[in-house]
């Protein structure tokens, strides 16, 4: 039976559809657009929206199971609510969904408390599922590459409780092996939920003593300046989105993304590897 997995032109979705295909899954990839779509061959391209119901249903024909994925965006609630209800309706048995590590927790910050009401809602449907609740990933920081490499500073406000990044490949590796489980059974399976983490939870500070050691020279972390950082996420960014990511670094520094006991250890034999580090990241970023 066909896979569906929505945001398949993402970070995380190329990586799903690519190790879906690695097993041998019949995989459909939702896009918005398609002269975008560069996946191996045997997949199939279909044009969508989630916000958009007609597209969503003619996605879903005939799928069995569907990776749910939305971006961080002001109706990412809205967007997996009508796909969750159009799968159900058109009788998708099993969902993996791409939530956030304490979305439960981190009750104040937009994004994860609308991932939270995402994952309620896939329990009372009753699906068939698996959601995945990722910790932050180390891809993020490729984009403050040419602070740190340049000005010789670490500038994301992380705090000292600490973060258990993990590598956006063992995401996609992950949910591909929860996809094709569930995908094989003819019968719903128990929900359950999985905490996406590296091997390390790192600080600010142990994020930048990585760096000094891969570049071979002093990289010092620019603090926690929720404001500042807020601030200049607006030269980029909207201003919603910006205060958005000023609450979640908020709740860094008072919270952290710490494991729970047996994250690690339940990822490991799941991929039957060790986790990527970030030190593994930074080698990777700075010969790039």
């Amino acid at each position: 039976m066909t896979i569906l997995v929505t945001g398949a032109n993402g970070t995380v979705g190329r990586q799903v559809v690519e190790q879906l295909v690695k097993r041998g899954a019949d995989v459909r990839a939702l896009v918005r657009d398609p002269a975008k779509a560069n996946f191996p061959a045997g997949v199939s391209v279909v044009q969508g929206d989630l916000l958009d119901p007609d597209s969503v249903r003619a996605a879903v024909q005939g799928v069995s199971t569907m990776f749910l994925l939305n971006a961080v965006a002001p109706d990412e609630f809205t967007q997996a609510l009508i796909a969750l209800n159009v799968a159900r309706q058109a009788g998708v048995k099993h969902v993996v969904y791409l939530s956030v590590i304490h979305s439960d927790r981190y009750v104040n910050v937009p994004h994860f408390a609308g991932k939270f009401g995402v994952e309620r809602m896939i329990e009372q449907l009753g699906f068939s599922a698996t959601i995945l609740r990722p910790a932050y990933f180390m891809g993020n920081d490729l984009t403050i590459k040419d602070v740190v490499v340049n000005y010789g500073v670490y500038p994301m406000p992380i705090g000292s409780k600490g973060l258990a990044m993990i590598d956006a490949r063992d995401i996609g590796e992950i949910a591909a092996i929860e996809l094709v489980r569930r995908n094989a059974s003819s019968a719903a399976l128990p929900l359950e939920r999985f905490n996406l983490v590296g091997p390390d939870t790192l600080t600010g500070a142990g994020v930048a003593a990585i760096w000094s050691e891969v570049l071979g020279r002093p990289i010092a972390h620019g603090g926690d300046d929720t404001a500042a950082f807020e601030q200049n996420l607006r030269n980029f960014m909207p201003g919603w989105m910006a205060y958005d990511m000023r609450l979640m670094s908020e709740r860094f520094l008072s919270d952290g993304m710490v494991p729970e006991a047996g994250d690690v250890e339940r990822l490991t034999k799941l991929l039957g590897r060790p986790l990527r580090s970030y030190r593994d990241f930074a080698s990777e970023t700075a010969a790039v």
